[in-house]
């Protein structure tokens, strides 16, 4: 029989993506893979291959709820390490990998305790809080974003962030300048952290010139709260704009795009540096460990885009950046140039190789 992959995540698009993009790969050299998630992971698991179980297991972040949901994480917790490991007992897999959040900790605590091979994958330039008390008790530790802060005397391997294959079909997509005709811009800010870009987006590009603003086509993904007064901002300045709270096409957005509004999640950033686009990125200031500000850095210093600390963001400075690299086509042209000379899509390649270097030492083991 085939070997099994169990892949753990959940929680947000942050970690499900590139742990769906490593099912895709997984699949394709003729492994099982069952993907492990909560309730909310499983939202996201809609792009997952047909041929990939999922299953849903209990768990809870002390992130969200009151004082009574709070007191009921451990036990949830602890009901999904019983059922994890009895799956695991059952169909034991030959690894477990773990991409972040509360729904990895029944799968990685019952590989731990049943000494299966497991492995994280930590996308963020900061480890996550599950991944930081799992960071010793793993096989590897696969790094999305490089140098990223581990803990002392652990070391980490830098794969990068793995992307989906819709990613991975517009990579190293060529970049039209916007010198003539319509400009395509995508503003995307992830579930937590698009309320600020509502804020400051529309009214930023409503104090464009009027001959810049007559060329605009903007995407933005705004929440489903802010939606309306979103796509009413944008008409009453004149801007023809498509207002979603989620789109499904992003790559090709992005390919599309002259220019990209973000907030510096690393799955964002993974996208953005293998299609290679300019990108204005403002990273979210509430992220644990301030990790998006790490995700930004390098760009920032690669001079593939322009980072806005949120203390610093307002709509007027954010129309000067706007018009600059909007109106000096030489200069988005090199950001994209340098934004591709960061980017890695032989990621995912790479993952899948310590997955099965990992496999070989259990093969090796039991030999």
């Amino acid at each position: 029989m085939s070997r099994l992959a169990v892949i753990a995540a959940g929680g947000t698009g942050g970690h499900m993506f590139p742990a769906q993009a490593l099912a895709e790969a997984l699949l394709e050299r003729g492994w099982r893979v069952r993907l492990s998630t909560d309730d909310r992971g499983a939202r996201y698991a809609g792009g997952f291959p047909e041929a990939c179980e999922i299953v849903t297991t209990k768990s809870a972040t002390f992130a969200r709820g009151g004082v009574v949901a709070k007191a009921l994480v451990p036990l949830r917790i602890g009901f999904g390490l019983i059922g994890s490991t009895l799956r695991m007992a059952v169909r034991r897999p030959t690894v477990v990998i773990g991409f972040g959040g509360y729904p990895t900790i029944p799968a990685l605590a019952a590989a731990w305790v049943l000494r299966v091979p497991r492995m994280i994958h930590e996308q963020n330039g900061v480890l996550g809080k599950v991944n930081e008390v799992f960071a010793r008790r793993v096989d590897r530790i696969a790094c999305g974003t490089w140098p990223t802060r581990l803990p002392d005397g652990v070391e980490g391997i830098h794969t990068g962030n793995p992307v989906r294959a819709a990613v991975r079909a517009e990579a190293g997509a060529p970049y039209a300048p916007p010198t003539e005709g319509p400009i395509h811009l995508l503003v995307i800010g992830g579930s937590q952290g698009a309320r600020i870009l509502s804020d400051t987006v529309p009214p930023a590009l409503a104090d464009l010139p009027e001959v810049m603003k007559a060329r605009l086509r903007v995407s933005h993904q705004a929440r489903g709260e802010d939606e309306e007064r979103v796509r009413s901002s944008y008409a009453e300045a004149g801007i023809e704009a498509e207002v979603q709270p989620f789109f499904g096409d992003v790559p090709e957005r992005m390919r599309q795009a002259h220019l990209v509004v973000s907030r510096a999640g690393a799955s964002s950033i993974a996208d953005l540096t293998v299609i290679g686009r300019p990108a204005i990125l403002i990273p979210y200031a509430a992220a644990a460990g301030n990790h998006q500000a790490a995700n930004a850095k390098p760009l920032g210093e690669a001079g593939a885009a322009v980072v806005i600390t949120e203390s610093k963001l307002t709509a007027e400075g954010l129309t000067d950046r706007l018009a600059t690299l909007v109106g000096v086509p030489e200069a988005a042209a090199k950001m994209a140039g340098n934004a591709l000379n960061l980017g890695r899509p032989d990621a995912t390649e790479r993952l899948v190789e310590l997955v099965e270097k990992l496999a070989e030492t259990k093969d090796t083991q039991n030999a």
